[in-house]
């Protein structure tokens, strides 16, 4: 923990100064608030110090209870500059400056306010008091907020028998922009809508009503109600006749998540009300009747849709239905182009020395669609998503307990990370509220809009429990309500002073589940059994259901995906890849295209032979009686039925390697230089505890000698240092450039990477395999 600050003696010589130039008679002030305050008040005051002036806010308390926290908000009056700041954190937005409170001033006790460390900064051009002071979002004078106008001009539009349409103009806005309007049928609450137009529904044919509007701010403070209109719906017995078909339906454009349709016009004798819009036998969109267009939202990618649209008249008289038009949503990132999915390791910041700013240096971050957090861990107790603990992993892979109550909150979102590790070359202060990673995906998102981080779930020692969390819907539903409330909530656990209710809101923009493996064994000490491949699919399918339900409130979509397995009995075992099984749910999986052999950092694995550990094709010398190869792990799932377009390959910017390893001879005469060749275990690995395994770049760096290889005919790279040496298996730019051809031949979604800290400073693997996709 960081230990308080308090005033240096340079602060308090200049906070000295201050007292003297506001004794001295120099200070301009604010009357005090009208009226006690619900809260903190702040006093501005300004002492001329000839060229420049020091400028100062006095936090007060005139309540009877001490208060905790304040984030003091101002504007800069026209031609006033900001210096250096003191006693509070001040961060400032064109003239806009936010001030949250140091650590020493952030309470302030019961009658009492901030004196002597009030926040003061250095300011020059004029005195002027700074405009639209806020206190924790209230008035800094204690007053109440200025409410908006009342809107006027309020009209009725048309009439139908059972609707009244309605438009008025603009309120004006109060302490806060006018956000939304509310509509009143007598004294009940019909519509809300943001615009300056709406339609009432649901109402009785042929009867009067009387109609008023709101104005609300920002903060829910509304203005006084309008003028009342009167409006009676139309008689339906006046008119009986529908009006025609709408002629020329057609779609005019699609996303992953919507399909935009257009239509020619119709008419009627009696005045058009508008067009209903069909998603098969469900009301998806009205527009009104000068409107022949719309966009239908809220769909699932690569999903087939059919659309028919039915024109009606002001007597609410509806058409025959158009002809059908079906449409295929498009792919999670769209016609044309690849998805590139990176994995960023939660542990990367220590032995690594790998941090989300290494993704912005290196380039990567540019050129990646998503990144993949990984990872976060399941409690083993209440089988929900788990945050807020620092136990590590054990150091025997064998140990079935490994990853049991596992997980860093601390590199997640507590620990500060300082200037030379933060994307934007700020500091943490070590108060904040999200710190750690969490903070930097926030600060690589703002820099990289484009780029969608997903919160990874499981991965090969954290998926013990999911077996048991996925047993039964009550289950499922409890687990998957936890992660969405953590990681897209925000709602992070409380942790050395970080956390807290929606401090990590908006980082996250979906799900990625690494099950590792359901209905067959994967870790030692996981449970599993033959259940899982049916829990698994019902626990993707409640995963799209909570979030298909948060984004109809937040007006996002949020991604689902999953790493699933290369080995064809694997995902027999623990995955449904039919028509009615996982890909209804997931908007892509990361298929695993790497670990097809490898020794194992303790020996326990393929330590006395060499291979491949990502061949592309199976090799002609491969003796193993199975087969594990790119190819023929994606022709499983295509063999399927899956789309090609919910499919990404994975790849290793990683290497395996092996010791002890001799020439052997390859097929025709001459050294196999080590491939498939015996070995007497792992090769001496980038950590202790990671024997036979090392980063792409810590490989080149560290194996000299190491002869580089290319495999054309498995479109394999391997190197080997000679005999009785280490022979080491990998992707490079050779081999990356071959396989995402194969990738776009095959008409697949793109790429994913394991994991992105085993790259080169200057992103030579990245480079390499955005150059390809």
């Amino acid at each position: 923990m960081l230990t308080p600050r308090r005033p240096t003696p340079l602060r308090r010589a200049l906070l000295g100064l201050a007292a003297a130039l506001l004794t001295s008679g120099a200070a301009v002030g604010v009357a005090a608030p009208a009226h006690a305050a619900a809260g903190l008040t702040a006093t501005f005051s300004s002492a001329d110090n000839g060229s420049w002036y020091l400028d100062k806010y006095v936090i007060a308390n005139p309540t009877s209870a001490s208060i905790t926290g304040w984030t003091l908000e101002f504007d800069l009056p026209p031609g006033v500059t900001m210096g250096s700041a003191y006693n509070g954190t001040a961060t400032t937005s064109g003239g806009h400056v936010t001030v949250g409170n140091a650590h020493y001033n952030g309470t302030v006790p019961a009658g009492g306010t901030t004196e002597p460390y009030s926040f003061w900064f250095v300011a020059t051009g004029s005195p002027a008091a700074p405009l639209n002071c806020r206190i924790n979002g209230n008035r800094c004078d204690g007053g109440p907020d200025r409410a908006p106008g009342a809107p006027t001009g309020l009209a009725v539009t048309g009439r139908t028998t059972t609707t009244v349409a309605l438009s008025w103009t603009a309120a004006t806005a109060g302490d806060f922009p006018v956000a939304s309007y509310d509509v009143y049928r007598g004294g009940a609450l019909a519509a809300s809508v943001t615009g300056t137009a709406a339609t009432v529904t649901g109402l009785a044919p042929k009867t009067a009503y009387s109609f008023t509007v709101r104005a609300k701010d920002a903060r829910g403070n509304a203005s006084a109600d309008s003028a009342a209109v009167s409006a009676t719906t139309r008689d339906p017995a006046e008119d009986t006749t529908a009006p025609p078909a709408p002629g020329s339906l057609r779609t005019t454009g699609r996303t992953a998540t919507s399909v935009s349709l257009a239509w020619n016009a119709v008419t009627d004798a009696s005045g058009m009300a508008g067009y209903d819009v069909y998603r098969g036998a469900t009301l998806a969109t009205t527009v009104g009747p000068a409107v022949t267009a719309a966009t239908v939202g809220g769909l699932s990618p690569l999903t087939a849709y059919t659309f028919t649209v039915r024109a009606r008249d002001t007597y609410d008289n509806a058409s025959p239905p158009s002809a059908a038009v079906t449409v295929t949503t498009d792919d999670a990132v769209g016609t044309g182009n690849y998805a590139k999915v990176g994995y960023f390791v939660q542990w990367g910041i220590y032995g690594r020395q790998f941090f989300v700013r290494n993704l912005d240096t290196s380039g990567a971050a540019a050129k990646l669609t998503h990144l993949n957090y990984a990872f976060t861990n399941l409690d083993p107790v209440n089988l929900t998503c788990m945050n807020g603990v620092t136990r590590g992993t054990t150091g025997n892979p064998q140990d079935p307990d490994q990853g049991t109550g596992a997980g860093d909150a601390d590199a997640d979102y507590a620990r500060p990370m300082s200037a030379a590790q933060s994307v934007d070359g700020v500091a943490d202060t070590g108060w904040e509220p999200l710190r750690g990673n969490f903070n930097q995906l926030r600060k690589l998102k703002a820099k990289h809009p484009r780029l969608k981080v997903l919160m990874s779930i499981g991965g090969w020692t954290y998926s013990k429990f999911f077996s048991d969390a996925a047993a039964t819907p009550a289950a499922r539903e409890k687990f998957v309500r936890s992660c969405v409330d953590m990681y897209l909530r925000g709602n992070l656990p409380a942790y050395n002073g970080a956390g807290g209710a929606g401090s990590a809101a908006g980082i996250f923009d979906g799900i990625d589940l690494d099950w590792e493996w359901p209905g067959a064994e994967g870790h030692p000490g996981n449970h599993w059994g033959a259940q899982d491949k049916a829990n698994n699919t019902a626990l993707l399918a409640e995963f799209r259901r909570q979030l298909d339900a948060l984004g109809a409130t937040t007006g996002r979509r949020y991604l689902l995906t999953a790493f699933t397995p290369a080995d064809p009995a694997k995902i027999a075992a623990g995955w449904d890849i039919g028509a009615s099984g996982v890909f209804r749910y997931l908007d892509f999986a990361n298929v695993q295209g790497y670990d097809f052999h490898g020794a194992g950092s303790d020996n326990s694995w393929e330590p006395n032979r060499t291979g491949h550990q990502g061949n592309l094709y199976r090799d002609a010398q491969d003796p193993y009686p199975f087969e594990f190869s790119v190819e023929r792990a994606i022709q499983t799932y295509l063999d399927a039925g899956v789309n090609p377009r919910q499919l990404t390959v994975g790849v290793a910017f990683y290497g395996r390697g092996w010791q002890g390893v001799t020439a052997g001879t390859a097929p025709g005469g001459g050294s196999a230089y080590g491939e498939w060749q015996s070995a007497t275990g792992a090769a001496p690995g980038q950590f202790p505890e990671e024997a036979g395994t090392r980063g792409y770049a810590n490989l080149l760096a560290a194996v000299p000698g190491c002869v580089v290889h290319h495999d054309a005919q498995s479109v394999s790279t391997y190197c080997y240092t000679g005999p009785g040496g280490q022979w080491w298996t990998y992707d490079d730019a050779w081999s990356l450039a071959r396989k995402t051809a194969w990738t776009r031949e095959r008409g697949l979604l793109g790429a994913m990477i394991w994991e992105m800290s085993g790259d080169t400073a200057s992103g030579e693997l990245m480079t390499a395999l955005d150059g390809g996709l």
